[in-house]
């Protein structure tokens, strides 16, 4: 029986490397895992390493842990190729599988400035502004509308006074899930909120059986600090997820030039190769497990150090690594869509366009980053993901599937023949034509001084009076009573914007 899923978009995944290529990097990578090894500050991890036959050795300040070849084949064989992403809603459920290049595509990163777009003239005006839960709930809520989003990780960092590392990650994921139907996504402040968070989606799940069928959050790990450096906390995070069986992105996002090397062979290397050894930890807790293999690389601005995103380079690497992880049957987590502009405009437009174009041909199957951000990833803008939801959709009618199959060789003839036969010689007068045309319906600009984020702007207005897709009172009740740590503003309905 098929499962209800979001559909995404189908390609036929672009070759950058040749198979020589693939083999090679995944070699040195091998090659790297054990020499120079990881730099290991966790003493739980380096022990699983050792028990399962790594060479490990003292380091200064931690644990040199050198990862045998066969360990990582070992990995390779127990994680799953196929991970279930579960919905509040059932038919917003993504089925990742490494077989199947089928594109989805998300919101992404943390980003502490919301920027609000106000148009007090013809002219834009624009206001940086903290993130906070209202605000969340804002970008959640619109989430909810927006047609080519397929999964939602929290885009808004919360900067709420009364928001602290204990209470942080229980409010971000009840406000995600409480104003989207769609998958939720997002890493862990706090090891100590782990069994908190779980203990929210049983309840939205309708129990913990339920929830293991229908796992409709899950989580991200940068458990491999770049270079080759597993780091202390985020190793027990990612300990603790995996013996859960939750689903979770083992994440590298190195800099290129700064914690990477610059050239796209040795950087490709050392993303694969610090994915590799999460997986080898994911695995090594619990056979089995489902695994995201996350690359998120970007390249260094030698002027300010800054990272970039809208480089060229940054596609080569995310088709390398897409490439990869089909290689070893692992759904590839990826990213696509962010401007290193500061406002919305021509260059943020481009940049976007740049990556959400060439990105997708890889055939990652979910692609995060898509809506909304700006400055890197420093600024999300409401108005912004409305825009980007318009270039999404010329992105997937991009990737359509050619109509030859659906029209035959008669009805061609019949109709071009039928058009040659009138005077005006236009096929607009005589051959039925779509409805609509979704790009210029999306934003009509004609005699509109303040174009087409004014457009996205009186959209966002309209949308955020659209009703809640709030949980029911009684299970927020219930979830009050049961989560620790949920503030009140958490359970306020919301009706406008954010203040």
């Amino acid at each position: 029986m098929q499962i209800a899923q979001r559909q995404g978009i189908l390609v036929q995944p672009q070759k950058r490397l040749t198979d020589a290529a693939v083999r090679m990097i995944d070699g040195v990578s091998r090659q790297l895992l054990e020499d120079p090894g990881l730099w290991c500050y966790n003493a739980e991890a380096a022990e699983l390493f050792q028990r399962a036959g790594a060479r490990v050795e003292p380091s200064d300040d931690c644990l040199r842990v050198r990862v045998p070849a066969a360990l990582v084949d070992q990995a390779l064989d127990s994680a799953p190729s196929r991970v279930v992403l579960g919905a509040r809603e059932p038919e917003n459920r993504l089925i990742l599988d490494a077989e199947e290049p089928r594109v989805r595509f998300g919101t992404g990163s943390e980003a502490n400035v919301w920027l609000q777009v106000d148009f007090p003239g013809d002219q834009p005006q624009f206001t940086r502004l903290p993130g906070s839960i209202p605000r969340l709930a804002d970008s959640a809520h619109l989430a909810e509308h927006l047609e080519h989003l397929d999964f939602f990780i929290r885009n808004v960092n919360l900067c709420d006074p009364q928001i602290t590392e204990t209470n942080k990650d229980v409010n971000q994921f009840f406000t995600s899930l409480n104003h989207i139907r769609k998958h939720v996504q997002a890493g862990l402040t706090s090891l100590d909120a782990l069994e908190d968070v779980l203990r929210l989606g049983h309840l939205v799940a309708g129990g913990e059986a339920a929830f293991r069928e229908n796992p409709l959050l899950s989580f991200i790990t940068c458990v491999i600090k770049s270079p080759l450096q597993v780091v202390d906390d985020t190793a027990a995070k990612l300990l603790a997820i995996s013996r859960r069986r939750v689903p979770v992105v083992v994440s590298s996002c190195p800099m290129g030039g700064a914690t990477g090397p610059f050239d796209e062979f040795g950087m490709v290397a050392q993303i694969n190769a610090e994915i590799l050894a999460g997986v080898v930890l994911n695995q090594l807790a619990a056979p089995g497990a489902p695994v995201l293999y996350g690359a998120v690389p970007v390249r260094t601005r030698l002027d300010n150090f800054n990272d970039m995103y809208a480089a060229p380079e940054v596609i080569h690497y995310s088709h390398d690594c897409a490439q990869l992880a089909r290689f070893y049957r692992l759904p590839c987590y990826s990213s696509a869509g962010v401007a290193d502009a500061a406002v919305p405009g021509i260059q943020a437009a481009a940049e976007k366009m740049f990556t959400l174009l060439a990105v997708p041909a890889a055939g990652a199957q979910y692609i995060h980053y898509a809506f909304g951000l700006l400055e890197r990833t420093n600024t999300f803008c409401p108005e912004q993901a409305i825009l980007d939801n318009a270039h999404l959709d010329l992105v997937k009618r991009t990737y359509a599937p050619a109509a030859c199959e659906t029209s035959t060789p008669e009805t061609i003839l019949a109709s071009i023949r039928e058009v040659m036969r009138t005077p005006e010689k236009t096929f607009m007068y005589h051959v039925p034509l779509p409805s609509r045309d979704p790009v210029y319906v999306r934003f009509p600009l004609e005699d509109d001084s303040s174009g087409a984020l004014g457009a996205a702007h009186r959209q966002y207005r309209q949308l955020l009076q659209e009703p809640r897709q709030q949980l029911p009172v009684s299970l927020q009740r219930d979830i009050r009573r049961h989560v620790p740590g949920l503030l009140d503003v958490c359970f306020l309905e919301k009706t406008g914007d954010a203040s």
